[in-house]
């Protein structure tokens, strides 16, 4: 357990590097394994998740050669069943993507989960993929909750998912149902949270020479069975809910702050964080890729925002909030609960913490500002955005802040600290990066 220390920091200049997306060094990495051939990822994010998701496509066949810049993948087809159980560690997507790929093998596939990952939901993709011939059950592997998908190949057929629970299990049938025996028919039972990692998946199957058809209203899901991946050479975009941080500490404080790295044109709903910023008032230049913040140190304005096709930038908005006049509100935002902790909760509680004028319903936050806050310890309950969060408000309390387990960061943004430092802020600790 490692903990790091912030202190009050008013002003912040320089330029960082927005680190690459952990959503599309995910996606990219799967496609290039189900892919005939050798595929190139290149600026790959070296994260806790992303090596999840390494370890998860190497254990079903796929042969991967690592360095820093680039990953070359080479596919397996068939997909082959693992005879060592797969350690998921705590991220999400690699178990709900794994699961429906591990159905396409012959043998059998034991997924292993940490604890947080335990706790989120997985009995929807389970019971989907039923519908479509899969077999699988939850058992126990050391003490650990694991999920054995039996194999046999995916039927195919018409199923059902809610959409308010993940985007990551229509993700993961997204992935594995083109290579079932027939066409695949997915209906929504509710209207679908978090469009955008949809986008970005069909994007990059798209790349990869897979059709995937999807409704105007994504509600409905057609995929034609018997397709084949085709191998694809990708760069990972750099990554906006993660940047969303760094331009949220200079919007706060007076600065003069780039963010490199960024790609308007992939597909990534969070770069809505530039909206945000300007709809509370902080001025920005978006140019080739950057995004200048030059903030003034003056209190913002309050906001209004529907969370649900953006539940990541929840908490780093609550923070903007405590240093706005007047109220904002951040609703329907309840699928936070079912993140790596009850992250509506943890913001709450620890913004509560800081002095922050905060309340809290089932869906939604109300944050009442200016908030005058105050160093405190912070426990991110081992959740990496409520972690980062909790740092940027921490360089507008008074005194010492110190953010507890802080290793949490390495699950999407190892170098955050090192960032956040570079910048000028008064950090000590948090050397995470690889």
């Amino acid at each position: 357990m490692t903990n790091v220390s912030v202190r009050k920091t008013l002003e912040l200049n320089g330029e960082v590097y927005a680190p690459a997306s952990k959503a599309y060094t995910q996606r990219l990495l799967v496609a290039a394994a189900l892919s005939e051939g050798n595929s190139k990822v290149v600026n790959p994010l070296f994260s806790d998740d992303t090596e999840a998701t390494l370890r998860a496509v190497r254990a079903l066949g796929a042969k991967v050669s690592v360095t820093d810049d680039c990953w070359i993948v080479q596919g397996v087809t068939p997909i082959q069943g693992s005879k060592q159980t797969v350690d998921c560690g705590e991220s999400g997507a690699t178990l709900r993507f794994m699961i429906p790929i591990a159905a396409l093998a012959v043998q059998p596939t034991i997924f292993v989960m940490r604890e947080s990952l335990a706790k989120r939901p997985i009995e929807p993709l389970l019971q989907s993929l039923k519908r479509l011939g899969v077999d699988t059950c939850l058992q126990k592997v050391d003490g650990n909750l694991a999920v054995h998908v039996e194999g046999g190949g995916i039927r195919g057929g018409k199923t059902d998912l809610p959409g308010d629970v993940s985007s990551q299990f229509v993700s993961g049938l997204m992935f594995a149902c083109p290579m079932a025996q027939k066409a695949t028919d997915l209906q929504l039972t509710t209207p679908l949270e978090s469009k955008s990692y949809v986008r970005m998946t069909q994007s990059v199957l798209a790349k990869h020479g897979i059709k995937v058809e999807i409704s105007p209203d994504f509600m409905h899901f057609h995929i034609p069975a018997n397709q084949k991946y085709s191998p694809h050479d990708d760069k990972v975009p750099g990554d906006f809910s993660s940047a969303a941080f760094l331009l949220a500490a200079a919007a706060i404080t007076k600065s003069d702050v780039t963010i490199k790295n960024l790609d308007f044109k992939a597909v990534q709903g969070d770069k809505v964080i530039l909206d945000i910023l300007k709809q509370m008032g902080v001025r920005g230049k978006v140019c080739n890729g950057n995004v200048k913040i030059t903030g003034s140190g003056d209190y913002l304005e309050a906001v209004d925002l529907d969370a649900r096709d953006i539940p990541d930038l929840v908490p780093i908005c609550s923070v903007l909030a405590c240093f706005a006049n007047g109220t904002s509100k951040i609703h329907d935002a309840k699928r936070l609960r079912l993140k790596e902790s009850d992250r509506l909760e943890s913001i709450y509680v620890e913004l509560r913490n800081l002095g922050a004028q905060i309340d809290i319903d089932y869906s939604s936050l109300t944050i009442k500002g200016p908030s005058s806050l105050f160093g405190v310890p912070i426990d991110p309950f081992n959740d990496h955005r409520i972690a980062m969060s909790c740092a940027v408000a921490a360089l507008r309390a008074e005194g010492e802040t110190v953010i507890q387990d802080a290793e949490c960061i390495r699950k999407s943004y190892p170098r955050f600290f090192t960032d956040l430092r570079k910048l000028g802020a008064d950090v000590v600790g948090g050397e995470f990066n690889r």
